[in-house]
Order: C-alpha cells, then structure tokens, then sequence
C-alpha cells in the first residue's frame, strides 16, 4: 500500500502525490497528516525549512473544503510574495485531480483588481501575504467570514517582519470555530503568544527539537580581520568551484554592495533585497533558479520563500541580528535529503555569537582556516582536469581538427597537457601568489591596538551606560558619518566612554562632523587619543577632561542620556585588492547581476 495512503489520504491526492514521484512520507508529514485529518484541533507544527511543511497542512486542508462549494473555507497566510506563490503551486500540484478547486494567490505588486475577479469567481483557498490580504478586506474585496481552516507559515517570520498587528486585524474577520494551524521553523516568545492569543488547547507536533537545524547542513567559521571579511569570501567561493549558494548580509546596502563587488570580480552573482522592483526580483530568482547565478546575496527577508533544493552553500558574511534568523538561514541548504554547508565568517568581537547560535541549533561549529592561495589554485587545477575528463566530445569540432592537429604536432603529449592547463591555473597563481593569510588566531575578542601611521584612534564620550555596546556605536558611527562598514574598526566600549578608529585619511571629517555635534539635548564629543593612551589594556590611557572628552579637548559636560538613534542602513567598504584582477575575471565567468524586492523589516538589535 502507498505510505501516504496508510497516512488517510483519498485515492485522487494519492495519485497527484505519485505524479510529482513522492515515495516516502518526510518526518512532519507522517506526524501531522493524520492528526489533521481525524481531528479538528488547532496545532502548532515546528520543523525546519525544506521538510515538506506544505504538504503537511495542503494535503488535509484539501481533503476536508468541499470542492463543489464557491465559497472561501481555507485560508494561508505566508510572509512573502515568492513564499506565496511558492505555496500556491504546490498547492494547485496537489490538487490537479480536484475538479473545480480554484487555489487563488493575493500579494502585493500585482493588480489588486484582477485578484479579486480570480476570488469572486470562487476561491475555496486564498493564499496570501498580510499587507494585500488585509488590503482586500478593507476594500470588501474578499470575504474570509466562513472559513474552516486557516494556516499561519513561517509565523516566526512573519512576526519578525513586523506583521503581528497585521495578523491580529485579518484573524478577527474569521469565525471562532474554525481550526488554525501554525507551522513555525522556531518557537522564540513571539510565536507561543500569538498561539496562546489565536488558538485554543493547540496540539503541539515538533520534528527534531525546537529551533535546532536541520541534520542534513554542517557549520562551520572562519576567523578573520574585519577588514579582510570581502576577500575571505572570495577564496570560499574560489575553493568552491561548483558553488551554488545564498549569502546573507544584514542590510539592503551591504547586500547590494557584496553582489557589485561580486559581478566586478567577475563572480556569477546577483543581489536580492527590499529596495528591488518586483520585475527585478523576478529576473534575479529567474537567473538563480537556472543557476545562471551561483551566488545569490540577500537580506533575510528578501531570502524568504526561496525554494531551491540544489543549494551547496549558505554563507553568513555578516550574522543576523536576531540568533534564531540563524536557523532560517542555513535552512536554505541541506533541503529535500541533500547534505548543505553554512559558513560563517566572523571577526573576533563575533565570536562569542557562536556559542549562542551553538545553544540555540544544538549542533557545533567546526572552527575552519581560511585557504591559502595555493591551496585554490590546487582546487581549481583539479576542477578543471575533472571538468574537461567528464566533458562529452562534440563532433562537430572535427572539421577543424587538422589544423589544430598541425600547430601541435611537434608538441608531446606531456608538453600540451601543461600548456592547456597553465592558461586556467596561472591566472589563479597570478593572483593567489603574493597573497596574505587571512586566519585570524583565537583568543579574546577584542583586538590589541596597533599604532599604525595609516590609522587615527578617537575617543567618544559615550559607552555601554549609554546602551551601546561595539556593534550598536560602530553602526552608530558609520551611519552618521556616513562611512563604510569597515571604515570604523577596533571598537572598544567601556562603561562611559569608547574607543574607535579610522583610517587617517578620514581624520578630519570625523572632527569636523563631532564638533559642537549635539543629539538629544546632549554633546557628543569626539578626541584624537594621545600616543602614550594606546594602551588599551589601561583602559585608553591619557586624562578624561572635565567635560567628558579626552586628552583636554573641546568637551562639553551635559549628563543628559541620549535616547539611541539607531538606523536600519549600513555600508560597506570595498575589500577589493586594486592592484590585482580577481581570478574569475575571465571569459570563462559571466555574471549575472541583480537588485531586490520585499518587506524589510526594522533591525532589531540586542
């Protein structure tokens, strides 16, 4: 007998699950197919990414509306408009054997009027994202007053982008009697307060343990100098010769940035953010899921709802704010019973961050080096032996044979194979030859301060009693001065006062931009540090003024606090070697380039 079958499923659906080659029920459909289909109970289901959690709610949802009926009985609600559309394919998969079922998809950049003839022409599911479902209701284009079954996906997210009241407005206009099930990749205190709030005595079904990852995808860091966090990417990817992934940046800016940086380079690489048109995003997705792009930058948000089984890869450049995004992340690899890899590349003031996303996975990181440059020119080498060993001949090339067979004939075998691979390989050895070793050792996380005659060390009248801690002023500080992101570094947050510096050539806009600069009723003042106060060990060195400066500056004394000012927006400085050509910069590479689309949602910072 079919398993899925055994699972109480109708012989229609059975047959749309033979037809799209399922064989084997996955862990959070064997568990919630059954429970849905003899009961009427809410549930909260926790699972990861990529185990089949569509089906898991599609299936039963499916068997339970009446198809004969034009009135709308299921409602699913989904962060994204690609998560949206995703969820709607499958759905209308699933279903290709119920005549009748209209599965109906209602999200924003589309024609509003054109949704809402697709509805009234009777939708027994609605699919949709909550600003244009809620949208709709307002308008009284849609009428949800009598569905039966409604289903929150990736309700953690579409929390952590700010849809609670959203949610609440769309769940009030359905009745009390229906069944509500919430799938969720993590349970943090958002979820079990929106399943208290909306569902009554849920039953609780969790594959795995709750916010762990999923057991397919290895991790791994890599300890690196802040300033060198652009060119440790690169010699990933370059080790990597057959990578097919997603790197996730924190910021709209900083993926934008990374993507340009990339496509330069002469990487296969596009960006995917909430600053995109959506006919840019859909050229981007178009391009990844033929894998005309191998390294898809983006947000976490704009990330949402990509559904590629084939992902290698997911590379943390930067890590999430919120830990638990972390789980959302490198649940874009390791899908569908494939093995994945997530990366992290962190500095050594991250470090500590390991150990939390550690806790909250239940799985450890395995620390890696950063290879060196002959270690990839030996990959490479090899990739390109295998490459052109498993390459299938095309006759067609026969016409010219006598001619290329003329200008090698006095060439030996040995002698041809050196000079064909040399073209590939030197181009790697050119550029890898003098390079550093990227490594940064263990230990603290805070840098000892180097002098340096390309670098000014200022002191900031501001500290951790102010709510700052190294990453909140070094964002603080770029956003202000509008910087880069590796503009500020070796920050140092003490109690009342910090540390931070710049390369020289920024010296005189950062005193310029902090003289008499005042911020909610209080100065903010900024001081070079004395020589003899490099010593950070001593807490900075040197003589506070009166007025809270540094070395007898320009200080002001006001002890008002300052309320934060945080922005969403950072930059990016070009890691980019000026002097060499990156090793991809060749014909043999064609890069895909792209922009971005979706919500964003405001940082959240600790």
């Amino acid at each position: 007998m079919n398993a899925f079958k055994q699972l109480g499923l109708e012989d229609h659906l059975v047959q749309a699950i033979t037809d799209l080659g399922f064989e084997t029920p996955s862990e959070v459909q064997e568990k919630t197919i059954p429970l849905l289909l003899d009961n009427d109970s809410d549930l909260v289901a926790l699972a990861q990414t990529g185990t089949g959690k569509t089906a898991a709610f599609g299936f039963p949802m499916l068997q339970k509306i009446d198809i004969n009926s034009r009135t709308t009985q299921g409602l699913i609600l989904s962060p994204t408009r690609e998560l949206c559309l995703q969820i709607t394919n499958e759905m209308k998969l699933y279903g290709k054997h119920c005549k009748g079922l209209n599965v109906t998809a209602i999200y924003g950049g589309a024609s509003i009027t054109d949704q809402a003839k697709q509805v009234k022409r009777g939708a027994q599911i609605i699919v949709a994202t909550p600003g244009r479902m809620k949208d709709m209701i307002s308008r009284r284009l849609v009428d949800i007053s009598k569905i039966e079954y409604a289903v929150l996906d990736e309700a953690d997210e579409m929390l952590n982008m700010g849809f609670f009241e959203d949610i609440t407005e769309i769940l009030s206009y359905t009745p009390e009697e229906k069944s509500t099930w919430l799938f969720s990749a993590t349970m943090p205190k958002e979820v079990s307060l929106i399943a208290k709030k909306f569902m009554d005595s849920p039953v609780e079904v969790t594959v795995g343990h709750k916010n762990m990852g999923s057991k397919n995808v290895s991790h791994e860091y890599f300890l690196v100098g802040a300033r060198d966090r652009y060119r440790a990417l690169k010699r990933l990817a370059d080790v990597n010769p057959n990578i097919f992934s997603v790197i996730f940046c924190r910021t709209k800016r900083d993926t934008q940035k990374v993507a340009e940086q990339l496509i330069e380079d002469g990487y296969s690489a596009g960006a995917l953010h909430g600053d995109l048109s959506q006919n840019q995003r859909d050229v981007v997705m178009k391009s990844f899921r033929a894998k005309q792009i191998q390294m898809l930058v983006a947000t976490d948000v704009a990330a949402r709802g990509i559904d590629v089984d084939d992902i290698t890869h997911v590379i943390n450049y930067q890590l999430p704010d919120e830990i638990e995004t972390y789980t959302h992340r490198s649940g874009r690899t390791g899908r569908a019973g494939k093995s994945g890899v997530s990366m992290v590349i962190v500095s050594k003031s991250e470090v500590r961050k390991i150990k939390s996303i550690e806790r909250i996975i239940q799985k450890d990181f395995i620390k890696k080096e950063i290879p060196s440059g002959m270690e990839i020119c030996e990959v490479q080498l090899k990739s390109l032996a295998n490459k052109i060993h498993d390459t299938e001949i095309n006759h067609e090339i026969d016409p010219y044979l006598n001619d290329i067979n003329t200008l090698f004939e006095n060439v030996s075998k040995e002698e041809l194979i050196k000079k064909f691979f040399s073209v590939e390989f030197t181009r790697f050895y050119n550029y890898y030859k003098k390079s550093k070793d990227l490594n940064t050792p263990s230990g603290s996380h805070t840098e000892n301060y180097r002098a340096d005659d390309n670098s000014t060390r200022f002191f900031i009248n501001i500290g951790s009693k102010d709510g700052y801690d190294w990453m909140r002023l070094k964002d603080f500080l770029r956003d202000t001065l509008q910087l880069n992101q590796d503009d500020v570094y070796k920050v140092d947050v003490k109690d009342s006062f910090a540390f931070f510096n710049t390369d020289a050539a920024h010296k005189a806009k950062v005193l310029e931009f902090f003289t008499d600069f005042k911020q909610d009723g209080r100065f903010i003042n900024v001081e070079i540090t004395e020589k003899k106060s490099r010593d950070r060990n001593r807490g900075g060195g040197g003589r506070r003024s009166g007025g809270g400066g540094y070395g007898g500056g320009r200080g002001r004394n006001d002890r008002s606090k300052r309320s934060g000012s945080r922005s969403e927006h950072r930059g990016r400085r070009s890691d980019n070697n000026s002097s060499s050509r990156s090793p991809r910069r060749s014909a043999d590479f064609k890069p895909s380039g792209g922009n971005d689309f979706s919500r964003a949602r405001k940082s959240r910072r600790k």
